[in-house]
């Protein structure tokens, strides 16, 4: 299935798959058409930025640049886990990701399986939550198919999702972290990392 799954990604199609959180649905994150094509699926708005999942720290250099100290020792901390970071991005990532922004949110999940279909594609994957915009997040294959079959090209069956709720966004650009989107992960826990010198 992760092989047809990257075939579909490679010829620009979008793909749902299991995270750590709740189901998401990607592209390529290179691929700007296939990026505008999330948007549509899922009744997104055009000013809403898309996150974007890497399978491993290496990768951060592709899709960020400037980081903080602060920030990469948070990331080493909380990654791969539930913690979406938004830093300042790389000039590689299409507009059509950031929704024009000069940041991009980005994240590693602490799931095998969503984390191999991102190595096996060789790219980082512009992703979001599986649903429609503004209706409850899928956690199982069925419940992505139920809001998005007809939208998407393929949806990988990875079993339930263990989190089950989409995960914490920490802004990183300004002078103090700033959480944007509370989740599993709190604020004074992740500042426990921050100050450290």
């Amino acid at each position: 299935m992760i092989k047809a799954a990257v075939d579909l990604l490679r010829a620009g199609e979008l793909v749902a798959f299991p995270t750590d959180t709740v189901y998401g649905v990607g592209a390529i994150a290179w691929d700007a058409a296939a990026v505008g094509k999330l948007y549509t699926a899922k009744l997104r708005r055009l000013d809403k930025a898309i996150p974007i999942l890497l399978a491993d720290p290496a990768d951060l250099a592709l899709v960020t640049r400037d980081l903080s100290p602060a920030a990469l020792r948070i990331a080493e901390r909380f990654w791969p886990g539930p913690l979406t970071l938004v830093v300042p991005k790389a000039g590689r990532v299409p507009p059509e990701v950031t929704a024009g922004g000069d940041t991009v949110a980005v994240r590693i999940p602490d799931h095998e399986v969503a984390r191999a279909l991102i190595r096996a594609a060789g790219a980082p994957l512009a992703t979001t939550s599986a649903n429609i915009s503004g209706q409850a997040s899928a956690v199982t294959a069925a419940e992505a198919e139920a809001q998005l079959g007809g939208r998407v090209a393929l949806v990988l069956d990875g079993g339930r999702c263990p989190g089950g709720v989409a995960s914490t966004v920490l802004d990183l650009t300004g002078p103090t972290p700033r959480i944007l989107r509370a989740g599993p992960i709190a604020l004074a826990e992740i500042l426990r990392y921050a100050d450290r010198h």
